[in-house]
């Protein structure tokens, strides 16, 4: 016999839903209810301007209730905080019928509940603010029960909705449950609309470009692959808008920009997502020294509009958004952090540094990807402060121009924060017969194996040959920065729903059960109503207060069963 997969509260609410209707109470009404007034707001100003707050009309949640009688309170919970209401039988229904109140707001009514509430604001004789209810409209009924949060009167959290895997999952409920959080997101959008503003200001342009690519392109990443039918024809999610922005280049606009999402087909980690937004640029006429320069004005004034500073905590340490950054060459930043010259090095005796140091490699692995093995292992997590990293081997940045006086090199930089790469620029490279060397010889690593390296995109190079002026584009990692400007660890926290493996599926337990440990096949209804719908559940739970509770139920509910004795029940739990 298998047990109602609904709790007890689920029940209940979905009773009170059928007597709302009943009635004549539609809790969804599809009528717009005119919002003039938010919670955080009339805390803030009431006190100032009292008078303006005589009309007012709000909506919210219900998050707390306390019924006394023929008046009560509740805490109304909007999108900009909570407010408390005070309610009042007589008010809410002048008339001689009360069944509003005493039966609508007292019996049906639950915590999570919307509602609509029309009054006037007054100090109570506490002396805190509250919104006196003429009018009380039901919006909408919640049929699950949120998590229980109590705070205490310093706002101590206690019994939070924690549960990364949880919170992550059910972000509606996170955000609900626990507001804070939402300011880490106002912070993101605020990092995205400031350096939009920045470009706008310059007169650059932001644009679109294709998600759905017959190459991928512009990074070095193991693509999603997919297949359109109607064209019958492999299609990839984008790993990079990069070859996209630089056609416009060549169609003659000076600066256009991307905040895009794109995907890449690897691993997940605290850093990594594999949807992801990025900002991508591209200037005419300028180089990856005008872009360092740029970078640093950018950065600096997202932080001061973000956070009111340039200084922003990240863990243990301030990092200082204000330039000038610190520059390292590739080969010096190796040289200062492991006291080995690699910049000589030929592959052979790169892979035999990499074992020496204990780093993993394989036989895919070309000279570039062993330095940035190098690289990766010993010096990334030393770039605490702003630093960029300059001069990187043209084995790894087969898009970027030829150093000027560096043989060998590329203009390309990358900046490193709290040890983590956010930026990364480019002086492009526009000499289309070196681009078309550079993509063959990235066929030659495909063919060793390396699945990231990228791939030949005839079209991008056609482009090219019309001719691209000299150019310097950006890339930077839109979920790292705002990680750091809001003092997160994981990539998890400044999404609203990263990636997640699938749900677990709940185990469907039956009366049986309970049985086999000892529970009497009457009373498992009984220990479902008091929440426990699972044996976890059950054993999880302290013995003596399930025994009294047992008690108290079986009175409440006037059953005429057989009481289990305290060592019968005590057995349950063993």
């Amino acid at each position: 016999m298998s047990i109602a997969a609904l709790s007890e509260q689920e029940i209940l609410r979905r009773e009170s839903l059928q007597q709302l209707r009943a009635l004549g109470i539609n809790p969804y009404p599809a009528e717009a209810y005119a919002v003039n007034a938010w919670a955080q707001d009339i805390k803030d100003n009431f006190n100032s301007n009292p008078d303006a707050y005589q009309q007012v009309q709000l909506a919210g949640r219900i998050m707390t209730r306390r019924i006394m009688g023929n008046a009560s309170f509740l805490e109304l919970q909007d999108s900009t905080g909570r407010v408390q209401v005070y309610l009042k039988r007589d008010d809410i229904c002048p008339g001689e019928d009360k069944t509003l109140y005493n039966t609508v707001f007292k019996k049906l009514l639950d915590i999570g509940d919307y509602v609509g509430i029309k009054g006037y604001v007054f100090l109570t004789q506490t002396g805190e603010i509250s919104v006196h209810t003429q009018e009380m409209t039901i919006l909408a009924k919640s049929l699950k029960p949120l998590p229980v949060v109590k705070r205490d009167e310093e706002g101590n959290t206690f019994d939070g909705f924690t549960d990364p895997e949880m919170r992550y999952r059910q972000r509606y409920v996170d955000l609900t449950v626990n507001p804070d959080f939402k300011q880490i997101f106002l912070k993101r959008t605020k990092v995205i609309s400031t350096m939009r503003n920045y470009f706008n200001e310059q007169g650059w342009i932001e644009v679109e470009t294709p998600i759905l690519q017959p190459v991928h392109g512009g990074a070095a990443a193991r693509p999603f692959a997919t297949h359109h039918n109607t064209l019958d024809m492999p299609l990839f999610l984008r790993i990079a808008n990069e070859l996209y922005l630089k056609r416009l280049i060549v169609a003659g606009f000076d600066g256009v920009y991307e905040f895009g999402k794109m995907f890449r087909n690897e691993g997940m980690d605290r850093t990594h997502n594999p949807e992801f937004t990025s900002m991508e640029i591209y200037v005419a006429y300028k180089d990856y020294i005008w872009m360092m320069e740029m970078v640093e004005q950018c950065l600096e004034k997202i932080a001061l509009a973000v956070n009111g500073t340039a200084i922003a905590q990240v863990g243990e340490n301030q990092i200082n958004f204000t330039g000038p950054y610190e520059r390292l060459s590739m080969y010096d930043s190796i040289l200062k952090y492991t006291g080995i010259d690699v910049s000589m090095m030929d592959e052979p005796a790169l892979r035999q540094t990499c074992r020496d140091m204990a780093i993993d490699v394989d036989q895919s692995m070309g000279k570039g990807k062993l330095i940035d093995e190098i690289f990766g292992a010993k010096v990334e997590a030393n770039l605490i402060q702003p630093t960029y990293i300059t001069d990187y081997p043209i084995e790894m940045t087969p898009l970027a121009k030829k150093h000027r006086s560096k043989d060998g090199l590329v203009e390309r930089f990358e900046l490193f924060v709290n040890g983590k790469e956010i930026a990364n620029a480019y002086s492009e490279l526009n000499d289309p017969l070196d681009q078309r060397q550079r993509l063959e010889d990235q066929l030659i690593l495909a063919g060793r194996g390396d699945d990231e390296a990228m791939a030949m995109d005839e079209d991008f190079l056609r482009a090219l040959e019309y001719g691209m002026p000299p150019t310097s584009g950006l890339g930077i990692g839109i979920d790292r920065l705002v990680m750091m400007l809001t003092n997160q660890s994981t990539i998890q926290e400044v999404l609203f729903f990263p990636q997640m493996r699938p749900e677990k599926k709940a185990k469907v337990v039956t009366i049986d059960d309970f049985v086999e440990i000892g529970v009497p096949a009457e009373w498992v209804p009984v220990l479902n109503k008091m929440g426990f719908n699972t044996v976890e559940e059950l054993k999880a739970a302290n013995p003596n207060k399930v025994f009294n509770d047992l008690g108290g139920m079986r009175k409440k509910l006037k059953l005429d069963i057989t009481m289990p004795t305290k060592e019968d029940a005590m057995i349950w739990f063993n």
